[in-house]
């Protein structure tokens, strides 16, 4: 069993056992995450929804992204990164949210977002947004984007656990 399936799975089984909801804002794992719940039998008891929000355009018309903080701070970023969070949060039933943005590559990265970059964030019912930045050293795409989908899984089963609603 993957490092992602395992924690895929222990999400399920945390949120099932609070009756919690959860929905996703993923760009740069497109999708990557919610699969990796809906790939699991009783998905449908703790997903909501799950928003892929990979153009700019998205962020704002689904999310609610501001076109200030994209122009200001850029697509990948701890500002975009919050407001995709409470967007996804603002715009469904869930109890729990995770944001994910960065820069995949194998192109795209610069000498201040190089690739590797990856922004996450997590909201829950009645609380701050917080924001966490990791820099995945791998270089390849694939291994960026699961390193990725692991990480958003650990954020959500912290919150589960630490301060669930």
């Amino acid at each position: 069993m993957s490092d992602v399936e395992m924690l895929a799975r222990r999400v399920l089984q945390a949120c099932e056992e609070r009756g919690l909801m959860i929905a996703t804002a993923e760009s740069c794992t497109g999708g990557m995450i919610a699969a990796a719940i809906t790939d699991l039998a009783g998905a449908s008891n703790v997903l909501e929804r799950g928003f892929v929000t990979y153009s700019n355009e998205a962020k704002v018309e689904m999310l609610g992204v501001s076109p200030q903080t994209l122009g200001a701070h850029g697509a990948v970023s701890e500002e975009t990164a919050l407001e995709m969070a409470a967007g996804a949060l603002a715009h469904s039933r869930a109890d729990i949210t995770v944001s994910v943005t960065g820069i995949a590559g194998p192109g795209g990265g610069t000498a201040q977002k190089p690739v590797g970059l990856v922004w996450f964030g997590l909201a829950v019912k009645g609380k701050e947004p917080r924001a966490q930045k990791r820099q995945f050293t791998s270089g390849e795409r694939a291994q960026v984007r699961r390193d990725s989908v692991a990480t958003a899984l650990g954020l959500v089963l912290e919150a589960v656990y630490a301060d669930g609603p």
